[in-house]
């Protein structure tokens, strides 16, 4: 990668700070990115729409990372850090930030996920199936089902199930 290179970058901001840095940043004239989706809020009296942050908790910074630039972003009232390995910033992949920049401002159903693999637990959070524990196997072939074994008095079922009704527990 060539020195003037800019790439993008993960910023880690502090909880429901991310307006917050985006905007420093934006003062500090740093090419910053806030993926948002358009929700639904429900208020005492009334529902109304509103933006909230895709990924809660980061924010993007398309930059060369030169030390003048790394310390003026991490100087930034609520950054905490720059996402990296053992330290050192790892850029963020051209084609990730591509999709976020698509699903940027979208008002399409958009659920954060923890990404689950097999063999991670999960438990069924609607539907008949409420509640059932389980482990998750796989993700069928050109499909919106998940296929997840439920410990049910020592047995397991393996049970098709949309993916949303699925969420990861530790």
């Amino acid at each position: 990668m060539k020195e003037d290179q800019q790439r993008w970058y993960a910023l880690h901001a502090r909880s429901r700070h991310e307006d917050v840095v985006f905007r420093g940043l934006g003062r500090k004239s740093i090419e910053a990115f806030l993926p948002k989706i358009q929700v639904m809020s429900r208020r005492k009296d009334r529902r109304k729409r509103i933006f909230v942050p895709l990924l809660p908790g980061y924010v993007f910074v398309h930059t060369n990372l030169n030390p003048h630039q790394y310390w003026d972003i991490i100087k930034t009232y609520g950054v905490v850090r720059i996402i990296g390995i053992r330290g050192k910033p790892v850029p963020v992949k051209e084609e990730e930030m591509v999709s976020l920049q698509i699903l940027h401002g979208t008002d399409r159903t958009v659920r954060n996920q923890a990404y689950m693999k097999r063999g991670d637990r999960i438990m069924i959070m609607e539907g008949p199936l409420k509640g059932l524990a389980g482990f998750y196997l796989r993700h069928k072939d050109k499909s919106e089902k998940v296929v997840v074994s439920i410990d049910l008095l020592q047995r397991s079922l393996a049970v098709e199930i949309e993916n949303w009704v699925v969420e990861k527990i530790s």
